[in-house]
């Protein structure tokens, strides 16, 4: 367990909802770890661990892989769990699966996971706080983000959900289990999640919209 550190809570009693971080990825196409790429004077690792933290979702499991030890680092000081995935060079699907494994031993009653990428930087704290709002309100058991003319993480997954998405495999990810049930899935508006960082190019775009810039 990392240290815990003070943070302001959205959504009180969040009822057993967990939030998974995925960075378990080598970020080939970055040519260096992007999950400890500073956005806003943080990692985008541990800025989207605050966000989780920060909304309410109780436990925060990150999934590290690939660069394990420096992103440890980079979380240090934040109520957090590791989830190290030996498997990561497999794909996301095993990462989905050691984030929801991870969950479900830390609180078995988890009654729902919020799925997150940490090279997502526009994603707020109202953004996760709005999911489990949206889960609450709805009662749909998938909600995630529409953005552009898809759809995606973040996106809350309900319990019942837990067996597909521990079943995931390769490069197969938690769209795929959004994409099956998605007549019953209930989409909120997020249009800056189509904007992530894969390149140097995008972090260089990414750069220049940062506050400052």
């Amino acid at each position: 367990m990392i240290e815990s550190s003070k943070r302001t809570v959205l959504v009180k009693d969040p009822a057993g909802v967990g939030a998974v971080i995925l960075a378990a990825g080598p970020s080939t196409r970055m040519g260096r770890p992007k999950q400890l790429l500073e956005f806003c004077g943080q990692s985008l690792l541990r800025r989207a661990a605050s966000l989780a933290l920060e909304s309410g979702c109780q436990p925060v499991v990150v999934v590290t892989g690939a660069n394990a030890a420096a992103s440890r680092e980079s979380l240090r000081g934040l109520d957090v769990r590791e989830a190290e995935n030996q498997q990561w060079e497999s794909g996301i699907g095993s990462s989905v699966r050691v984030g929801i494994e991870a969950i479900v031993r830390l609180n078995p009653e988890a009654v729902a996971v919020v799925l997150m990428l940490c090279d997502q930087p526009f994603a707020t704290r109202d953004i996760i706080a709005g999911l489990v709002r949206a889960h609450r309100e709805t009662s749909c058991s998938i909600v995630a983000s529409s953005y552009g003319n898809s759809y995606g993480v973040p996106a809350l997954f309900s319990s019942i959900h837990f067996t597909e998405l521990r079943a995931l495999e390769g490069a197969a990810g938690a769209k795929q289990v959004i994409a099956k049930h998605l007549p019953k899935v209930h989409l909120l508006p997020f249009p800056e999640g189509v904007i992530d960082v894969d390149t140097p190019e995008d972090f260089a775009r990414l750069q220049s919209k940062s506050p400052g810039s």
